[in-house]
Formats: structure tokens, C-alpha cells, sequence
């Protein structure tokens, strides 16, 4: 398993630069990858594409979109600890990483260097510590909630959302995303 979280320009995939991506495979450690030319980046590729490695993610329809659209490899094998969320923290409309780590974990995430320059050529500490932070949880974070999707025998629906993200994600490309394909209107 490997958490995997990126960081952009803006919340536009097609418009907004992919900017940089973290990893960590749960052991406390993170790794900050800062792209300058996204054709260099073939062990990523070759990570995002091996669908024996679980790859986490906290809201993984952006990071996904983010990495499909920039790097050209649809990442295989996926978990999203914010669909797992929604799914089983039904009691709450608070989903976001920094909700999920105060209650499941106890942990305060602070989440200032959200907005911040990430296309800057020289990342500040506090933006590097942030970028860390978004991945060094999400294994705790899974085990955590799949306890309570097992609890509440939702593990197979959260099995079908993670596994329809890769169409969600195509569908993001080809048309806008206020567009729902599936709504009654015309």
C-alpha cells in the first residue's frame, strides 16, 4: 500500500498545473516529488499502473484526474479514505482530511498551506510539512474506516465507488463537471 496525494495550482485538473505529488507506504516516512517535466516521472507511472499496490488517497477523484490528465497513467487499485468517510460517517457532513484525523485518529492536521503558491521554485518549510502531512495518516486513516465499513456492511458499495473512480474520472475530462450524465433534466 502506498498513500499518494498531489498538489496543483487550483482545483481545475485541465487548467491548473500538477505541481508536485507525495507518497508513503505507512511507515511515517514521506516522500515529496516536485515535477519540472512530467515525462521523467516513469517510476511514478509505473507505481500508479501496478494493480498489485493499493494506492490511498484522500478525495481520490482529483488526485486521479490530477495524475490521469499530467501524467498519462489512470492509477489502478485505489482507495478513497473520503468515499469510505461518507459512506460510514453518516452522522456528519465533515469528510475533509483534517475532520477524519481529529476524530478517527485524535490528531490535529493543520490544513494553512492549502492555498498557497505550489508552483513556486522554492517551497517553504511549512508548505513541504504540509504536503507531508496529507499522506502520513491515510493508512491509519484506512484501517480505521474499513473497521467501521465492515461495521456497517458497506465494504462492498465502497468497493464499487473505488472502483468506479476510473470512470468518474473520464467522465471529469470529456465534459464539465457541473454536467451529470445520469440527472433526469435534458
Amino acid at each position: 500500500m502506498v498513500a499518494i496525494d498531489t498538489e496543483t495550482m487550483g482545483l481545475w485538473p485541465r487548467r491548473d498545473r500538477l505541481c508536485l505529488s507525495q507518497f508513503s507506504a505507512g511507515d511515517g516516512d514521506c516522500y515529496v516529488i516536485k515535477f519540472d517535466d512530467y515525462n521523467k516521472a516513469k517510476n511514478i507511472k509505473k507505481l500508479l499502473a501496478d494493480s498489485n499496490v493499493l494506492k490511498i488517497f484522500h478525495y481520490a477523484r482529483f488526485d486521479m484526474t490530477t495524475l490521469y490528465h499530467y501524467l498519462g497513467i489512470m492509477p489502478k487499485n485505489v482507495y478513497c479514505t473520503k468515499i469510505a468517510s461518507k459512506l460510514v460517517r453518516t452522522y456528519t457532513q465533515k469528510h475533509g482530511l483534517a475532520d477524519l484525523c481529529r476524530e478517527l485518529l485524535g490528531v490535529e492536521v493543520s490544513k494553512e498551506q492549502t492555498c498557497t503558491d505550489w508552483g513556486n521554485p522554492d517551497l517553504s518549510h511549512k508548505q513541504l510539512d504540509y504536503a507531508g502531512t496529507d499522506v502520513l495518516y491515510l493508512h491509519e486513516l484506512k484501517r480505521e474506516l474499513d473497521a467501521m465499513l465492515l461495521r456497517e456492511n458497506r465494504m462492498d458499495i465502497a468497493k464499487g465507488c473505488f472502483d468506479f473512480l476510473e470512470i468518474r474520472v473520464m467522465l471529469d475530462l470529456l465534459v464539465h463537471e457541473s454536467y451529470d450524465i445520469f440527472s433526469h433534466g435534458a
